[in-house]
């Protein structure tokens, strides 16, 4: 017969259960911690530990989270690339890290190799390459350089806020000018209009050609999604006034997150009414430390659809049970990466298909001349011919 069980002893020490503390937003800000990056050897996390912070009436609040830029010398300019999924081969990122914040960011995780978080770092330490223009043009005006498609802006935002006192972008769009080379870019943001000077001459010598992302309509979730890139009614003003000025414009309407951003056809609807005469799309990926980070944010801003956001994006990667099982949630290889296979790739490719065809997107692709090139302008030398 068991023994009864033994009466509490008030006496007895009591253990303290560690409780965490919940997550809270950052206002301004898409990630909401300062997550440790793959290559730190020790991580912490915040609890509770059961001494509570009063705040007086009158005392100073913490700060807001502040931006800083430090200024990089980069060794080279020009970033190649061989992936069969990607439309150049070759690009220039005037900056790392991006203040926009966008919670989905791929580029997140090479803040790791700077020893920073990919997650509030990402956003708010931003390396800007003082000297990138200088690189551009010695490299353009190698006896090598072989002319290709460069585009600007490929990894992270080239006209995030600190572009308005920098202006690298400008910098590197005056290099392609002076060399006659072919380029495009890629934004969120309406500081393009900036240099419609120089744009709208260069497009009228098939020259340039931009891409505007926006990844959805809905402004309450775009504020939370990508915190400080241009509401999504400017960037289609962003659209109209790149089409009127004659320059070839596309709108990406990535990433598509399952149970999140919904509104694919209306995102092309309007881009299309705005003037955009290209579109293209691709699926959520999460490579390494951007798995935890947008579960971050999806357990902080939508916990209720969380676990169901995270299957549908194996599935559309169409992972098995075993993938599954090891925590993997999305396929890297160069066939799938950016599409996704399976059922509801199918879909999403097929929805996307159908509307830009009614739409009459993506009926002329934009060939950009790479015959007018000149490497001797380089250096100011003209050309004979």
């Amino acid at each position: 017969m068991p023994a009864p069980p033994r009466p509490p002893d008030d006496n007895a020490p009591q253990v303290m259960q560690e409780v965490r503390i919940p997550l809270q937003a950052v206002r301004g800000r898409g990630a909401a911690t300062a997550l440790a990056h793959r290559f730190v050897r020790d991580t912490r996390e915040v609890v509770d530990d059961g001494w509570e912070v009063y705040v007086e009436e009158g005392d100073e609040q913490p700060a807001p989270l502040t931006t800083q830029v430090h200024l990089e010398t980069a060794k080279s300019a020009i970033c190649a690339n061989d992936s069969p999924d990607i439309f150049f081969e070759l690009s220039v990122n005037p900056y790392r890290g991006c203040e926009h914040g966008c919670v989905y960011c791929y580029a997140r995780p090479t803040h790791s190799y700077l020893n920073m978080s990919p997650g509030l770092d990402f956003e708010t330490q931003i390396i800007a390459k003082h000297n990138i223009a200088a690189l551009l043009r010695d490299e353009l005006g190698r006896a090598s350089h072989v002319p290709r498609l460069i585009n600007i802006g490929s990894a992270t935002d080239c006209y995030q806020p600190v572009e308005r006192e920098l202006k690298l972008t400008r910098s590197l769009i005056e290099v392609m000018r002076d060399m006659r080379h072919p380029f495009s870019l890629i934004t969120k943001s309406a500081g393009v209009e900036r240099d419609l000077d120089l744009l709208a001459p260069l497009a009228a010598q098939r020259l340039t050609a931009v891409y505007v992302t926006i990844t959805t309509l809905d402004a309450a979730l775009a504020r939370r999604m990508e915190p400080r890139a241009a509401a999504p009614h400017r960037r289609l003003r962003t659209i109209r006034t790149l089409a009127e000025a004659g320059i070839p414009v596309g709108v990406s309407v990535a990433p598509q997150i399952p149970f999140i951003t919904e509104d694919m056809e209306q995102v092309l609807q309007a881009a299309h009414e705005a003037g955009a005469t290209s579109a293209f799309y691709t699926v959520l990926r999460l490579p390494w430390e951007l798995d935890p980070l947008f579960r971050e944010w999806l357990e902080l801003h939508y916990p209720q659809r969380a676990a169901r956001v995270m299957a549908r994006v194996q599935d559309l990667h169409a992972l098995d049970p075993a993938q599954r099982a090891a925590g993997k949630v999305y396929a890297s290889d160069f066939a799938t990466r950016m599409k996704g296979t399976g059922l509801w790739a199918d879909m999403l490719r097929q929805r996307f298909a159908a509307t830009c065809r009614k739409l009459g997107l993506n009926r002329a692709r934009t060939e950009l001349d790479l015959t007018q090139y000149r490497a001797g302008f380089a250096k100011n030398q003209g050309c004979l011919f």
